[in-house]
């Protein structure tokens, strides 16, 4: 059935577009929402005598785009992930993972709308990474992945082969024999005193 869009559906089309939608849809999701009308030669004039106004936004939208896309590209993010040797990361970069960084530089965008190459990043290195932004307009974020530096697993490292200073072994070894010499001395005189009785 023919309908007109009264707002933007990213998966449909915009407002004002006049599109085809099964019954159902219009039925259950788009008309109880008031996100689209019947087509009729009533509305269609109604949408006419709207299209300056229609046009107008649109126009709006597509200089916002500009202006986001130019802040995102003069962006630089950065992430850090455990890594082997190799540069091969232990986890990947995905789209949620640069939804999350974008979000912490101001920028709400959707994960469907941000497209990285091959779908995940899983080595280190530097990337370009896509976001979508209104209809044809899109954005290059680069996106450097470092290996993580972790300070605790160094830490580890130091504490499971500990270099022992020559003069503490000594002090170490020399007590202990002492301690173990009295206790048998002690117990050696121990039973003489009972041989004796």
């Amino acid at each position: 059935m023919k309908v007109i869009l009264n707002v933007d559906i990213k998966s449909l089309g915009e407002e004002g577009d006049v599109k085809n939608v099964a019954r159902g849809y219009y039925r259950n999701y788009l008309h109880p929402r008031n996100m689209a009308v019947l087509y009729t030669p009533e509305t269609a004039a109604i949408f006419e005598g709207r299209r300056a106004e229609i046009e107008a936004r649109k126009a709006q939208k597509r200089k916002d785009a500009a202006g986001v896309k130019e802040r995102l590209e003069s962006l630089a993010l950065e992430v850090s992930l455990p890594s082997g040797p190799n540069g091969k990361l232990y986890g990947a970069v995905t789209a949620p993972m640069v939804v999350d960084l974008l979000q912490k530089e101001g920028f709400t965008v959707e994960r469907k709308r941000v497209e990285i190459p091959g779908v995940t990043i899983k080595s280190v290195g530097t990337y370009h990474v896509t976001v979508k932004l209104y209809e044809s307009a899109t954005a290059d974020v680069k996106i450097s992945v470092k290996a993580q530096t972790d300070e605790r697993s160094a830490a580890a490292d130091k504490k499971a082969s500990p270099s022992v200073e020559p003069h503490a072994a000594d002090a170490v070894s020399e007590e202990a024999p002492s301690a173990t010499d009295d206790s048998v001395a002690g117990s050696t005189d121990a039973v003489a005193g009972e041989q004796a009785e």
